[in-house]
C-alpha cells in the first residue's frame, strides 16, 4: 500500500480539506489504520528515517505538539518545535522568506496559526511539503482522525448523518468539507449569526452535487440530532475568542450536548469532541465520559492520522 500511494501524494502540501479528494482521505485513512496496527504490533516502521520535520506554533497546543512529535519519532524522523518566540517572524521577517530559509534544512514543516493565508504563504514559499495543524479557518488533520474514527467504529461512511452543534468554526469548516466527499450527510446547527462562512457552505454543497450528501445549516439543535449516527461539538469560544466567552456562554447554553438533547440521536450514536472539552458547558460529564463518547479514540487517531500523512508527503 505504502508505495503506490507515496506515488500519488509525495511532495504534495495538506493545508485544506479542498486538498483532497474522497478516494484520497478514504486511502489515508487506511493507511492510518494500518500504521495503527503495526505500532499495536511493536513492528518497525521508519518511513520518515533520517526526515526532519519543523512544527512552527503561533498557539499554544497539546494533542498537535505531542502527536506530531510522537509521530515523526515513531516513523524514525526528528521533529524541531519552534514558536514565535524562536523564529525572526517575531522581528519581521516575512513568512515568505521563512518558508525559503527552512525549506534548505528541513523535509517538511507543519504550522499552527491563526490566519489560513499565512499557512498558504508558507506553502507558496517553501520547496517542502506544509501541513495545516490548525488554523481559524480549517483543522483537516483533526477532521480527518474525526473520519477515522468515524470509519473504526460504524464500519463506513455513505448513509450516516453526523451532527455538529455549536460554533461555525474551524473544525465546522473541515467537517463540512469533508462530510459530503466521503458520502456522510451533515447538519451543522449554530445560534443565528455565528454559524459556518457561507464559502465554505457552498464549497460543501458543491461537493454534495457529486456524492448525493446531504448539507444543512440550521438553528435548531434537536432537528440537527434527530436521528444522528455522529454527535459532534466543540468549544463555544475558540482561541482568540475569550473576550466574547460570557456572551457566548449564554447563546450557545441550548446547543450544550447533553442527555436530554442525544436522546433524539440514533441510540447508537457516538460523540466527538476535539479536545480540550469545557465540561459543563459545551458537554456535560455523562455525554463525554458516557457509553456514546469516542473522544479519547479520536484523540489518539490524530497520532495515527498525521504519521500517515508524513510518511505520505515527505
Amino acid at each position: 500500500m505504502y508505495a503506490s500511494l507515496r506515488k500519488l501524494f509525495y511532495g504534495r502540501d495538506f493545508l485544506s480539506i479542498n486538498d483532497v479528494t474522497g478516494q484520497e482521505i478514504r486511502a489515508i485513512i487506511d493507511f492510518a489504520r494500518e500504521l495503527k496496527e503495526v505500532k499495536r504490533r511493536g513492528d518497525p516502521h521508519a518511513f520518515c528515517s533520517g526526515k526532519t520535520l519543523a512544527m512552527i506554533f503561533q498557539k499554544p497546543s497539546t494533542r498537535t505538539r505531542v502527536s506530531f512529535e510522537v509521530g515523526m519519532y515513531e516513523l524514525g524522523g526528528y521533529a524541531l518545535f519552534l514558536s514565535t518566540q524562536d523564529l525572526q517572524l517575531g522581528r519581521g521577517e516575512t513568512i515568505a522568506d521563512t518558508a525559503r530559509v527552512l525549506s534548505r534544512y528541513v523535509d517538511g514543516m507543519m504550522i499552527r496559526t491563526f490566519s489560513q493565508q499565512d499557512v498558504e504563504t508558507l506553502a507558496a514559499g517553501a520547496s517542502v511539503p506544509v501541513i495545516n495543524g490548525l488554523t481559524d479557518w480549517e483543522h483537516p488533520c483533526q477532521v480527518m482522525a474525526d473520519l477515522m474514527t468515524v470509519r473504526e467504529v460504524k464500519g463506513r461512511f455513505r448513509g450516516l448523518k453526523l451532527a455538529y452543534l455549536g460554533d461555525g468554526n474551524n473544525v465546522c469548516h473541515s467537517l463540512l468539507l469533508a462530510c459530503p466527499r466521503v458520502g456522510m450527510d451533515i447538519v451543522v446547527a449554530s445560534p443565528p449569526g455565528y454559524g459556518p462562512h457561507e464559502e465554505i457552505i457552498d464549497a460543501a454543497r458543491a461537493a454534495a452535487a457529486g456524492s448525493m450528501s446531504k448539507i444543512e445549516v440550521i438553528t435548531d439543535p434537536v432537528e440537527a440530532v434527530r436521528g444522528a449516527d455522529v454527535v459532534v461539538t466543540d468549544v463555544w469560544a475558540s482561541i482568540g475568542k475569550e473576550a466574547e466567552h460570557a456572551e457566548r456562554i449564554r447563546v450557545f447554553q441550548p446547543y450544550q450536548v447533553n442527555t436530554a438533547l442525544t436522546s433524539h440521536a440514533k441510540p447508537d450514536f457516538i460523540f466527538l469532541h476535539c479536545l480540550p472539552a469545557h465540561r459543563g458547558k459545551e458537554v456535560t460529564d455523562e455525554i463525554i465520559d458516557g457509553p456514546a463518547s469516542r473522544v479519547w479514540d479520536e484523540a489518539e487517531n490524530r497520532l495515527h492520522v498525521q504519521k500517515a500523512l508524513l510518511a505520505l508527503l515527505l
